[in-house]
């Protein structure tokens, strides 16, 4: 095997839950924050791929493979990328993840349930379910993916099915690929380090992907489980305001009213008009306005430290709500 490593995570251990080892051929596949794994055999490509993902069996393949594999892991999100010139069939056992992908140039046929999907390049799919197997052929694909856990997903909606594999529309699929992009490549490297924005930015992914793949998210025949009255808000409300300095989620505020997701946005819909996370917006936009009047950090320091990627979109929430710049409240302070 002929395959170069370069990797910008921390060392691995063995015990680490997103590193797998190859001892057969010593080689080391690391999972966290990034790295780009190159390989020119199809049996080192089956190590990878099977470490980063599930299990596979491979059949076919040629002599001329060449592929590459690059990871790069924020909070709860791996965003991948693959590509090469490799081609080959595989079977696969359960992801135990979701992972979405958008094929930028190549071929690939993924089959699961019985059902056969070709995608061609500027279509986005979801692989497979994470309780079944599923099957592929690649033909010197270039493919942008996302790889979601159960729980992630669960932050932001109650009891999502996922019932497709492609992109509602072309539209929806390029918007999509393009928010996924951004988040990757310009916000998170630049803000990893403020939980906030990490929090924010993982949501948003998850939201734009529920609005991009068919999904129960969103259908108003399931009914709310319990009733949505005003002490579900006034509970909601309490917990929010406690809590607004740290990684909260829809799930988070419904557990602490005692109801479901659909639940609590509905109580907040029918009672407040709005929704929690848009309530929980306003109060950490009220912490910033604090923040600047004691001046307490820049205007962008402050923004990323309530949740802002961009202080652009935080001086436009500050002006609606406030009728002044934050620069002019902090020099004002």
């Amino acid at each position: 095997m002929a395959s170069s490593v370069w990797s910008m995570s921390p060392p691995c251990q063995r015990n680490d839950p997103y590193c797998r080892w190859t001892p057969s051929r010593g080689a080391r596949i690391v999972l966290l924050v990034e790295q780009v794994v190159e390989v020119t055999d199809l049996d080192a490509a089956h190590e990878i791929f099977s470490a980063a993902y599930s299990r596979l069996r491979i059949d076919g393949g040629n002599d001329r493979s060449l592929s590459w594999l690059s990871s790069r892991r924020f909070g709860r999100v791996r965003f991948d990328r693959m590509g090469g010139r490799i081609r080959f069939e595989a079977t696969g056992e359960p992801l135990r993840n979701y992972v979405f992908g958008h094929l930028h140039s190549g071929k690939i046929r993924h089959s699961s349930d019985g059902d056969e999907r070709y995608l061609l390049p500027g279509d986005a799919f979801l692989t497979a379910l994470p309780d079944r197997p599923f099957g592929a052929a690649i033909d010197d694909p270039e493919v942008s993916m996302i790889v979601l856990g159960q729980e992630v997903v669960d932050e932001v909606a109650d009891d999502v099915r996922f019932e497709g594999f492609r992109a509602v529309s072309p539209v929806a699929a390029a918007v999509w690929q393009s928010t996924c992009a951004h988040v990757r490549d310009e916000v998170l490297p630049v803000f990893e380090q403020h939980p906030l924005v990490v929090a924010n930015a993982t949501r948003l992914v998850v939201a734009m992907t529920l609005a991009t793949f068919p999904n129960n998210a969103n259908d108003e025949r399931v009914p709310d489980r319990r009733d949505a009255h005003p002490l579900t808000v006034r509970r909601a409300i309490a917990f929010i305001e406690d809590n607004a300095a740290d990684d909260i989620t829809a799930a988070d505020v419904a557990h602490a009213a005692r109801v479901s997701i659909r639940a609590i946005q509905l109580a907040f819909r029918r009672h407040l008009d709005t929704t929690p996370m848009a309530y929980l917006r306003l109060v950490r936009l009220s912490c910033a306005h604090n923040d600047l009047r004691a001046a307490n950090g820049s205007v962008t320091a402050i923004a990323a430290r309530w949740g802002y990627a961009r202080p652009s979109v935080f001086a436009a929430h500050y002006r609606a709500a406030y009728g002044v710049s934050p620069s002019k409240t902090l020099w004002s302070g």
